[in-house]
């Protein structure tokens, strides 16, 4: 007997031959319309499996019609698999006379075997329509793909994909949840994911990923495998498996194999509603950037950071939102500062990153070891360069002012929405203006937005309509005679999403002696930006406008990251 796969997706095309051939089954696979007709025509299969719709100019549809018209396969029973549950596609599909039409989302490998079976024995059997109806009970398996978009496949090594999804479809009895949550963070490190969170709900777990700063829904696993999955997750990072109604924190180091790394993973465990809800941070560098000159500074932004990072003392200072990229400007400044002959000591919460020949500290706040208590003890280790991670409040404010006016090079972030607004950020922590007026050399204001992808972005003519509505945004001054932007399109790159990776957008605010008698009579952030931009500062809006001119990112991601 002879079944021909045709589907798009070749772990689910292997995932079926696998159980076809337990059957007895000669299993013949396509990826594409093309490869698929000529097999049925030369191969004459007893049936035939095929995905809907598929990547042609028809939606799979021309397949079909010329599978039902070919003198070797117009009495083959053909079984169509689809994501579709309209009304109208169904009934148009079963009108050109398929034998069975299955929902993918409600219809499990073992399913869709056993009609593959029926069909090959009898030709003449009732058609088989499958509605889009859940099974009772938490071990109905998906059938469908669990990548819901296919940004999160891009840089994954089929193998896991393979090994993934297999384990997807695979029977509770066979599951080995080990190998399942070391596949789930091999497989994020390889998307490229910073973040994997396990999210429980009433009938499942839904595992998301956050890539280039958006989370993307990315497998769904039965109701039944969470709390092994929350178990497994617990035992590796030293957490209490006992305990469900306390929020807990841990860490754990781990390996993979191709490329050989190892990293950390920080988890957060919470309870929620449905059963506790675990978020893993993937503390595993893949970036290119090793020096400031790799990163998306303009030459004169670069110059500024250069010149304050050859000042013997004082403060740089990274400011931005979470997820903003300050911890990597920091590493990349420290980095290029990290010499055999200066002493660079920092302390974190927490140690993203672990580099040679510093001296990096995990703040305790169990043992009493906060930031303002270490920094105490930093200063009485002779070191040349401090990092702090944060400045929280006013008593590390105080410290970390002192130890930049002292003759030591501080670094560190804050959390403020633009670089004009730290200073006054400082003030309010009780930090008198002469000493701030005194040791800030530079304040390095930014955001991350995504790239588009080079491959496939296009350019497009805006219209008067719709430049009259990005005007409301962005200040005439920049805007002028600008009409033409880059727009993502989508290509197998990409993932079809139009991004592929992050840069920064910045704006950086430099000391100057126009600015120290304002900061003395405590301006406001407004006028110390004005004061800053007549100085020659670009700010946010610009820096990314003029990335999105270039082409390197879109008028829709400047807007996303500085307008939110």
């Amino acid at each position: 007997m002879k079944a021909l796969i045709l589907d798009d997706n070749p772990f689910m095309i292997e995932i079926l031959a696998d159980k076809l051939k337990s059957e007895g089954f000669e299993v013949l696979k396509a990826l594409n319309s093309k490869d698929g007709i000529a097999q049925a025509e030369k191969e004459s299969p007893d049936v035939i499996a095929m995905d809907l719709p598929l990547p042609d100019d028809s939606g799979g549809l021309n397949t079909l019609k010329q599978l039902k018209e070919g003198a070797k396969t117009k009495d083959t029973p053909i079984i169509v698999l689809s994501n579709d549950d309209t009304d109208q596609y169904k009934e148009k599909v079963v009108g050109m006379g398929v034998n069975g039409y299955l929902i993918k989302p409600y219809t499990n490998a073992e399913e869709i075997v056993a009609t593959i079976l029926q069909f090959s024995k009898n030709k003449d059997a009732a058609p088989v329509i499958k509605d889009a109806e859940k099974k009772d009970g938490d071990s109905a398996m998906k059938y469908d793909s669990p990548f819901t978009k296919s940004t999160v496949n891009i840089g994954v090594p089929p193998k896991i994909k393979a090994r993934v999804e297999k384990a997807l479809v695979s029977p509770r009895e066979e599951l080995s949840i080990i190998n399942l949550v070391g596949d789930l963070v091999e497989y994020a490190f390889h998307a490229r994911a910073s973040d994997i969170h396990l999210e429980p709900y009433s009938d499942r777990m839904l595992v998301r990923m956050r890539i280039d700063g958006i989370l993307y829904d990315v497998f769904t696993l039965p109701k039944n495998t969470h709390s092994e999955v929350i178990a497994r997750i617990k035992v590796l990072a030293g957490m209490r498996t006992d305990e469900h109604q306390t929020a807990q924190d841990g860490r754990f180091k781990t390996a993979i194999k191709d490329p050989p790394r190892q990293f950390d993973i920080r988890v957060s465990m919470v309870p929620t509603y449905y059963g506790e809800n675990s978020v893993l941070r993937l503390l595993a560098e893949q970036s290119t950037v090793k020096k400031v000159d790799d990163l998306a500074f303009t030459k004169e932004d670069k110059e500024k950071i250069h010149r304050a990072i050859k000042k013997p003392y004082g403060m740089i200072l990274a400011t931005g939102p979470t997820g903003s990229g300050k911890s990597t400007t920091l590493y990349t400044i420290i980095r290029e500062l990290n010499s055999r002959d200066v002493s660079i000591i920092t302390i974190e919460d927490p140690v993203e990153y672990s580099i040679e020949g510093i001296d990096q500290i995990q703040v305790n706040t169990r043992t009493g070891l906060t930031f303002a208590n270490g920094l105490r003890s930093i200063l009485r280790q002779d070191p040349n360069v401090i990092m702090v991670g944060e400045i929280r409040d006013k008593e590390t404010a105080s410290i970390a002012v002192n130890a930049a006016l002292t003759g030591h090079k501080l670094l560190s972030t804050l959390h403020t929405n633009d670089a004009a607004t730290t200073l006054p950020r400082l003030l309010d922590m009780d930090v008198e203006p002469f000493l701030i007026a005194s040791t800030v050399n530079i304040v390095i204001g930014q955001r991350l937005v995504r790239m588009l992808c080079q491959h496939c972005k296009q350019k497009r003519k805006f219209s008067k309509e719709e430049v009259g509505v990005l005007s409301k945004s962005i200040p005439a001054t920049l805007l002028k005679d600008n009409i033409e932007f880059y727009e993502p399109k989508g290509c197998s790159t990409c993932g079809d999403m139009g991004y592929f990776d992050r840069m920064g957008i910045y704006e950086i605010l430099e000391m100057s002696d126009d600015l120290r008698p304002a900061i003395l009579r405590r301006a406001d952030a407004s006028e110390i930006r004005d004061i800053a931009v007549k100085n020659g500062m670009t700010t946010l809006m610009e820096d990314g406008f003029r990335k999105a001119v270039a082409g390197l990112t879109s008028i829709e991601e400047i807007l996303r990251a500085v307008k939110e």
